[in-house]
């Protein structure tokens, strides 16, 4: 008699411990089913008809375009992208901010998005990526341009419908831009491949 109330509480525990087991494994086994593949994004084009570095004060002019290509692969995933925020980049050096258009993106599903950075901005290059500028101006094509993407999305597999998170940014680094002079460019714009970690990932999870 003295051992019942013990046991009968061994027995609850047990018994929750393995729900709980249950539960966790019968989701690494839906997700694993599921299988989404990452979401790919490419820079298909991108000019610039304005990049004047002003070295007195060290003010960056501007007028920037990419065009990106955004490409959901998966047969039974929907993403609803809730936040879009594109920065620019040239040497390490952060120029440009531009809000998107949320949006919602179906099975294998291909949108396309521009992203449009005109204004100023400080930025301060080392002497060496000084030299570098004036190089790129002199061929008419600046190598060292990057866009990179930082998202707030949704994901949604028949009916579930995940929570808000923040998947990795997205980065689309060593763009070879063009600079576009009375209609004309030194060169045409190679598409190129943005890269990031697992799209469904969050990268706040572990913070």
């Amino acid at each position: 008699m003295c051992f019942r109330p013990r046991c009968s509480f061994c027995y609850i525990f047990f018994t929750l411990y393995t729900l709980i087991f249950m539960f966790m494994l019968s989701l690494i086994l839906f997700w694993i089913i599921i299988s989404p593949s990452s979401v790919k994004f490419h820079v298909t084009d991108a000019s610039l008809t304005q990049f004047n570095l002003n070295t007195n004060n060290n003010t960056l002019y501007y007028n920037f375009k990419v065009n990106v290509t955004v490409r959901n692969p998966n047969n039974n995933i929907v993403v609803y992208y809730r936040k879009i925020t594109a920065i620019a980049w040239y040497k390490d050096n952060a120029f440009g901010w531009v809000s998107l258009t949320p949006f919602d993106q179906g099975h294998k599903n291909t949108t396309f998005l521009q992203a449009v950075f005109v204004g100023k901005s400080v930025i301060k290059l080392k002497a060496k990526q000084l030299g570098e500028y004036k190089e790129e101006t002199n061929a008419g094509i600046h190598k060292d341009l990057a866009v990179d993407f930082d998202l707030n999305i949704r994901a949604k597999y028949a009916r579930f419908k995940s929570s808000r998170f923040n998947p990795p940014i997205v980065q689309c680094r060593r763009l070879r831009v063009p600079l576009i002079s009375n209609g004309k460019s030194a060169s045409p714009f190679a598409v190129t491949r943005c890269s990031s970690a697992y799209f469904f990932s969050d990268r706040d999870a572990d913070a």
